[in-house]
């Protein structure tokens, strides 16, 4: 789709496949370049920027610069999802694909701990806390890139899209990664060849360049636009007379708005994402490190890493499948049913991974990862931006999983690897699976189900005002569309 297009021209199932695979893509080259640091700090990152530890000490402190990234993903939230809210998504999106991309690749020509000293840890968390940045406006951002053009009767499963770029860049970083540990020596790989993967993300220029030029604006914010008046300023000789202020208005702080309005929806929001969060990092980068690293199981980095490559596939092949079911079926359910029985699995997971045999490691990947954990990962990107109003939905969104990620994924990879250096035992760590995957099933729970909900805005004030006077699902009519009253 070119500028300048009405967005009514492109309601052709292939117009919509074209924004939900450009969805993808940015989801894809985003969590590509924010996860291979996490795959990096489980392999090098220890001995490159942190010499002279033991290996569980050097590990903990490289899981120390991830979780940096995560406390800056709030940050990003609060920038990203005004600018979103505000200007439009698409703008939004650009930039944050611009900021990851620049981060990335000076984390691929960082100087390590041998050439300049104790600045390259330092440069590193900088250059990370800007990977943090970006991804904390990137979630919302393609999520509602492709929820917002989507059919109403198949949001869950066009947003699921935008979510299997989760799998899709933890496929290709870890492939990558896969594909220089073959071509290069031992001694090769911790000198230059990690650096590979982080100088790739030059692609998300490209990228960037296509959605600016060929990706139009959602049809939701677009009607946000014509149904909001316009701020003009006095004239100089004297006040004219003001229209009648909405309940919304662009020119205030979304953020803020959606703070005052709906603090319970963010709060429980918060908590469904927490189980989703940290068993994900669990499975993605602990895991790795758990199976790797010489004080524990010390398998080569191959076995391992073909379980994660294995669970990642599946799951990106089943999203759009859990999706699609989740728009026939209902968001709460399908959220709640994976999270009880992926809180069953983890009890199951480790003692697998401990056989050391490859095929059930990737027994073990496939079945949490790709089955259980997609189960409940699917629904979650129509449901919590079907729970907010088009004028905060960007911000409120944003802010709700990334708060919850700094809690959640930041701390997870720390908190297991803490709970083995305690315990010597995996079981420590089931029970924390376990945990958050309960705190998502009660928050899921206490949220109204939104799978039938009408999320068009033709009265986008109105609606604002009424989803403020009661919870989340209920509204005078379906007219008032923001509010999720049920189609």
């Amino acid at each position: 789709m070119v500028p300048g297009t009405a967005p009514a021209k492109d309601t052709s199932t292939k117009g919509k496949l074209k924004i939900a695979a450009a969805a993808l893509a940015a989801s894809s080259i985003e969590n590509y370049d924010f996860f291979i640091y996490g795959t990096a700090a489980a392999l090098v990152f220890p001995d490159l920027f942190f010499p002279g530890q033991s290996p569980l000490a050097g590990a903990l402190l490289s899981f120390s610069t991830f979780a940096i990234g995560f406390i800056a993903r709030p940050v990003g939230a609060v920038i990203f999802g005004h600018l979103g809210d505000v200007h439009g998504r698409k703008k939004s999106l650009v930039m944050v694909l611009l900021t990851m991309g620049l981060g990335t690749t000076l984390i691929g020509v960082l100087p390590t701990y041998d050439t300049i000293g104790p600045a390259a840890p330092l440069f590193l968390v900088l250059l990370r806390l800007v990977q943090g940045i970006a991804l904390g406006g990137q979630t919302g951002g393609v999520i509602l890139l492709a929820l917002e053009n989507a059919p109403p009767h198949r949001r869950g499963f066009f947003s699921s899209f935008a979510l299997a770029g989760g799998p899709a860049g933890i496929l290709v970083g870890n492939f990558a990664f896969l594909l220089t540990d073959a071509l290069t020596t031992s001694d090769s790989f911790d000198s230059w060849g990690w650096r590979l993967p982080f100088l790739a993300s030059i692609a998300l220029l490209g990228l960037t360049l296509y959605i600016q030029f060929r990706i139009e604006e959602t049809r939701a914010f677009q009607r946000l636009q014509r149904t909001a008046p316009a701020v003009r300023p006095a004239p100089a000789e004297g006040p004219a007379p003001r229209p009648e202020r909405p309940a919304f208005r662009a020119s205030r702080s979304p953020v803020l708005e959606a703070l005052r309005r709906y603090p319970k929806q963010i709060v429980l929001i918060g908590g469904a994402y927490i189980g989703i969060n940290v068993t994900y990092y669990l499975f993605m980068t602990f895991a790795i490190a758990y199976g790797t690293n010489d004080d524990i199981l010390d398998m080569p980095k191959s076995r391992v890493l073909v379980g994660v490559l294995a669970g990642a596939a599946v799951q990106l092949v089943m999203l759009p499948v859990a999706g699609a079911l989740s728009d026939r079926f209902g968001r709460r359910g399908m959220m709640t049913t994976g999270s009880l029985l992926l809180g069953v699995w983890a009890f199951l997971f480790w003692p697998l991974l401990n056989t050391e045999s490859p095929a059930l490691i990737v027994f073990a990947f496939v079945v949490g990862l790709g089955v259980l954990h997609t189960t409940m990962y699917a629904p979650q990107g129509a449901f919590f931006a079907e729970t907010f109003p088009t004028a905060t939905r960007y911000s409120a969104m944003s802010l709700s999983i990334q708060i919850a990620s700094v809690i959640g994924g930041a701390l997870a990879p720390l908190i297991a690897t803490s709970l083995y250096a305690w315990t010597g035992s995996w079981v420590a760590i089931a029970v924390y699976m376990a945990g958050v995957c309960l705190i998502t099933v009660v928050s899921v729970l206490l949220l109204q189900e939104t799978y039938r909900s009408d999320i068009e805005d033709p009265a986008a004030d109105k609606a604002v005002e009424a989803s403020a006077g009661g919870p989340v699902g209920e509204s005078p009519g379906p007219d008032e569309a923001g509010t999720m009253s049920p189609a």
